[in-house]
């Protein structure tokens, strides 16, 4: 098949990651795949460069252009391929257009995260192009759910949960604890928590600070790390100064080498107000590592509790401080859950069985279209 892949960026973030991991399936499968980008490129674009897939960048100017619209539709035009599939909202939305006046048999849009951020115009264009579309993938039923109560159809919806690389193919080179805590700059006898995730609001990072703050105080030697960057680092770090210290809550920016980190937490944090299904809790799940997270309805996909993982309600900082002091004093537990843990990911949630059921919706939805005409 020839496969478009439209997304708005490469930037690091969970559904980049995602189209990065799904084309490079595809173009090992034999699939002829395309990484069409709306507005700009990014780091993710490495990836797709090394494998030789194309990458065609539209370059929209500003959120209505509509001559981004018309680039697309061309591009499209000249590649001809059997499948668009289109990922967040403004590519669902210019994407799905463009596509349909490209003559493409099969469209499908992909929502990957619960968004409250949206208003009742942009509920009432996802209603709109749902008739363009024949499938909307997602990686969460919580997602389904989330659009579905917006009046969205559930019968368009297929839930294929997030994929993720095998430990053995993420992690290049295994590093023992010691240097693991030398690249954080975290002392050898602290108890290390790590959370990874952009520097905005939504990942509510005051209370992670807060809480690792309330944790240092009550136990004496741990440390909160804080793995990412975004528009709220410079607000954060201030605020960090403000109630606590960088022995106690240290930030580490971006970072490349998370998969060697990752198995020398002691636990993984995630305090998020909405999320899709996380790549980092799918990530420090299968490296085995304790995952405390919020109660929403991504991460309960994920965290079973007291099973593979345990759950606090979201904003309470001393609920996610009691959870972790238990844990840390009862490591038989801890090791019981992080087996159970990365088990589950294991069987649920391989890269290989993501690309496989994307692969068998394209090759049905393609079949229906031709046996149709």
């Amino acid at each position: 098949m020839k496969i478009a892949l439209v997304i708005p960026t490469m930037d690091r973030g969970g559904a980049e990651k995602q189209v990065v991991l799904l084309a490079k399936g595809l173009h090992a499968a034999g699939h002829d795949v395309r990484v069409f980008l709306l507005t700009r490129d990014g780091p993710r674009s490495e990836e797709l460069r090394e494998s030789s897939i194309p990458i065609v960048l539209i370059g929209k100017r500003f959120k209505v252009d509509p001559t981004a619209l018309f680039r697309l539709k061309k591009r499209l035009v000249e590649f001809a391929p059997d499948v668009v599939h289109t990922w967040l909202f403004a590519a669902n939305s210019f994407g799905r257009v463009a596509a349909k006046w490209a003559g493409v048999p099969v469209i499908i849009a992909s929502e990957r995260c619960v968004d409250p951020w949206k208003t009742s115009w942009h509920f009432r264009i996802d209603r709109r192009l749902q008739n363009v579309s024949q499938a909307i993938t997602t990686n969460s039923s919580g997602v389904q759910d989330f659009y579905v109560a917006n009046g969205l159809d559930p019968a368009q919806f297929v839930v294929i949960p997030n994929g993720v690389e095998s430990a053995e193919t993420s992690q290049n080179l295994a590093i023992d604890r010691e240097e693991a805590l030398r690249r954080l700059d975290v002392l050898p006898d602290r108890r290390l928590m790590v959370a990874v995730g952009r520097l905005w609001p939504q990942k509510r990072i005051r209370d992670l600070i807060w809480a690792g703050e309330l944790l240092a105080t009550a136990h004496g030697a741990t440390t909160l790390v804080l793995i990412g960057d975004g528009p709220q680092r410079e607000e954060l770090v201030r605020h960090r100064d403000a109630v606590s210290a960088p022995l106690h809550v240290r930030f580490a920016g971006q970072r490349d080498d998370i998969a060697e980190l990752l198995p020398h937490a002691d636990q993984f944090w995630i305090a998020s107000e909405y999320e899709g299904q996380s790549n980092a809790v799918i990530e420090a799940m299968l490296a085995g590592v304790p995952v405390i997270a919020s109660d929403i309805p991504g991460n309960r996909d994920l965290v079973i509790e007291d099973e593979t993982g345990w759950l606090f309600p979201v904003g309470d900082e001393a609920a996610l401080v009691r959870r972790s002091l238990a844990a840390l004093k009862n490591p038989a537990e801890c090791d019981r859950v992080a087996n159970l843990a990365r088990q589950r990911i294991i069987t649920e949630f391989s890269l290989d069985a993501m690309i496989k059921r994307h692969i068998e919706l394209y090759e049905r939805l393609l079949a229906e279209q031709r046996s149709s005409r």
